[in-house]
């Protein structure tokens, strides 16, 4: 079993990283790549770009990733309410590409955050979004408070509630 996991945050300190990777973690017997969304950076989409540019192998290279695998875990940075910028420019180029960025690979979709809410309205977005790209959400999971929950020094959910939470999504998944 190959997964694929990525983090919808330019940050290099990214905390929706360190959540995707945590959870990657927990599935037995699986081969995990971890990408980092920096390494797909492209120019700000729109019509014009891509008439003169055509369509990016950057943006190839990244779908080609998302082909590779059996299940996709995404942990989406939520910026005002919305994808944070370098997710939804890597999105944009992609789908021009094949409108089905996720390809029918299930999925795990997550955010985090340091408020309350641990990324709950771009989880709605995702959700409602997704599945027209080709996403076969196949759960959800929300971490609230990141920096109270989550010990960054281990990697892992500090929080006994939400960890198991995780793995029992983890388990039920596959």
């Amino acid at each position: 079993m190959k997964i694929i996991a990525f983090a919808g945050s330019n940050s290099t300190k990214s905390i929706n990283k360190k959540l995707a990777t945590y959870a990657t973690s927990l599935f037995e017997n699986a081969q995990t790549e971890i990408l980092d969304i920096n390494d797909y950076e492209m120019p700000l989409f729109s019509v014009d770009r891509e008439a003169v540019l055509g369509h990016p192998q950057l943006a190839q290279d990244f779908l080609d990733k998302l082909a590779s695998a059996d299940y996709i875990v995404v942990s989406l940075a939520e910026n005002n309410g919305n994808y944070s910028a370098a997710f939804k420019n890597l999105f944009d180029w992609c789908s021009r590409i094949r409108n089905d960025v996720f390809q029918q690979k299930p999925m795990l979709l997550m955010a985090t955050s340091p408020g309350g809410r641990g990324g709950k309205r771009v989880l709605e977005i995702a959700e409602a979004a997704f599945p027209r790209y080709g996403g076969d959400i196949r759960a959800t999971f929300s971490l609230p408070a990141f920096y109270e929950n989550f010990d960054v020094e281990n990697g892992k959910i500090s929080n006994a509630e939400f960890d198991q939470q995780l793995r029992q999504i983890v388990k039920d998944f596959v």
